[in-house]
């Protein structure tokens, strides 16, 4: 035996300390008192699918942080249902994040102002992330297993009503799906999956002499949005605000309408979630059970195109898929009612060299497709590494039994985050993190990733 190497054991131990107590700085860091901030300089607000991907991680270490950001979030529900995807920290300075509240104008319902938000939604990941968060505190003792019980209660109507609002107001298409107004509602901002129905959106540069971007001033521009795709996000949300933010007859009135399978099959997860916490509380699960096989059938029928065997983004306003393959369409894999034709249509896509599952690469899937003409390595969502759509990924393999690949994947993710930190995205080719450094849903999802088995993954890689 050679007496001069490491003990294996004590070495991987040692690197999970280490991600974990860094992963906890960075949350501690980015708590904002009734809120957690996805990082300090960027995005100095709360987001909204943000939220709930970070109490899926803080609650292992705070549960009641993790219950207090969920609440925060859905004290600023609107009376129609919907979640706002920024609630505005009333104090930070209007200058020091466009487009902020003065831009937004919301308006009163009821003569009951939303508190400062947008009008927009993210991918309603809320109840799925309660759910995570109650499990987890059986293991914090009596007193964590009664805070859970209530903060249900006090959610679960709301967690209700968010979803009404998606199938209801939001189902331009008339199937039972979520269509989304605009790119920043996906949460997947800048991917290549929109370009073709944003294609029909005007873009008037002059916006961008009248509104400052302010995000060029802490990121790097090779990183963000162009200034056409920016002139177009914000002449969408000037028309959204100039029709009072109404939602009737979207497919006719408004320029950009999409149906996304990662949205929609969030959407779907979230009724699975809700049935789990109807559960609990004594309510009737099986309501949520039908949606989200409803939701699921839908996303089949309309979403998966039989040419290329992919789930695709579908323009409303067209009827025509989005030829770009991007991540978004591996995430049904977390709907547990798909079909094991599709499941394996997903694992197919994600093992070819278009996303390269870390057997390929040793790191975790891009954004996009890898063979794409356009792939990007630097620019946001059209080509970077994220821990947080990897994440539901190993949970959509986990859900249909492709555990060895879970666990690989899961590798990859620890591995990347502990040599890269907590970077808001990854270089697809090098692993170096790209964007805001200390970036509260990676540093959450490590949590989460390390406390699920932690040694074996390391020691698979060690």
């Amino acid at each position: 035996m050679n007496l001069d190497l490491p003990d294996p054991t004590a070495v991987i131990s040692e690197m999970s300390a280490e991600l974990w107590n860094s992963a906890v700085r960075v949350l501690d860091k980015n708590w904002a008192g009734d809120h957690m901030v996805p990082s300090r300089r960027l995005y100095p607000h709360q987001w909204s699918w943000d939220a709930a991907f970070i109490a899926v991680g803080l609650c292992y270490v705070n549960p009641s942080r993790a219950w207090r950001d969920l609440r925060s979030l859905f004290e600023a529900q609107w009376p129609d249902g919907r979640v706002p995807h920024i609630v505005f920290d009333p104090h930070t300075a209007e200058g020091d994040y466009f487009p902020g509240p003065v831009f937004w104008d919301v308006p009163a319902y009821g003569g009951r102002r939303p508190r400062g938000s947008t009008a927009l939604v993210q991918p309603p990941l809320h109840a799925v992330a309660a759910w995570e968060v109650y499990r987890r505190a059986m293991s914090h003792g009596a007193a964590a297993v009664r805070e859970a019980h209530a903060a249900l209660e006090w959610l679960y109507p709301r967690l209700v009503a968010q979803q009404d609002y998606l199938t209801g107001h939001r189902d331009a298409g008339g199937a039972g799906l979520a269509s989304i107004v605009h790119p920043w509602e996906s949460g997947l901002d800048n991917s290549p999956a929109w370009d073709a129905a944003m294609s029909a959106v005007p873009a008037d540069l002059t916006l961008l002499q009248k509104y400052h971007r302010r995000d060029l001033d802490v990121a790097d521009a090779a990183h963000r949005p162009t200034d056409v795709d920016y002139a177009r996000y914000l002449g969408l949300v000037l028309s959204y605000r100039d029709g009072g933010y109404a939602d009737a007859h979207l497919a006719r009135d408004h320029d950009f309408v999409v149906e996304c399978p990662n949205f929609n099959a969030i959407l779907g997860a979230a009724e699975i979630a809700l049935a789990q916490i109807a559960g609990v509380l004594g309510a009737d699960p099986q309501v949520h059970r039908a949606r989200a096989q409803r939701i699921t059938t839908a996303i089949v029928d309309r979403l998966y195109d039989a040419r290329s065997r992919t789930f695709r983004v579908l323009d409303v306003r067209t009827g025509a898929h989005s030829p770009a393959r991007c991540i978004s369409g591996l995430v049904p894999l977390i709907l547990p009612d798909l079909p094991a034709y599709y499941a394996d249509d997903i694992m197919t896509e994600a093992r070819s060299a278009r996303f390269g599952l870390p057997q390929q690469t040793d790191l975790p899937a891009p954004s996009y497709d890898r063979t794409a003409a356009d792939f990007d390595t630097l620019r946001y969502w059209r080509g970077p590494v994220w821990i947080n759509v990897n994440w539901l990924l190993r949970r959509g393999m986990l859900q249909h039994g492709y555990r060895d690949e879970a666990e690989d994947l899961r590798t990859a993710m620890v591995r990347l985050v502990h040599r890269s930190g907590e970077y808001e995205y990854f270089h697809p080719m090098t692993g170096e993190g790209i964007g805001e450094p200390a970036f509260s849903w990676t540093a959450a999802l490590s949590l989460d990733l390390l406390a699920d088995r932690s040694i074996p993954a390391y020691a698979r890689a060690a």
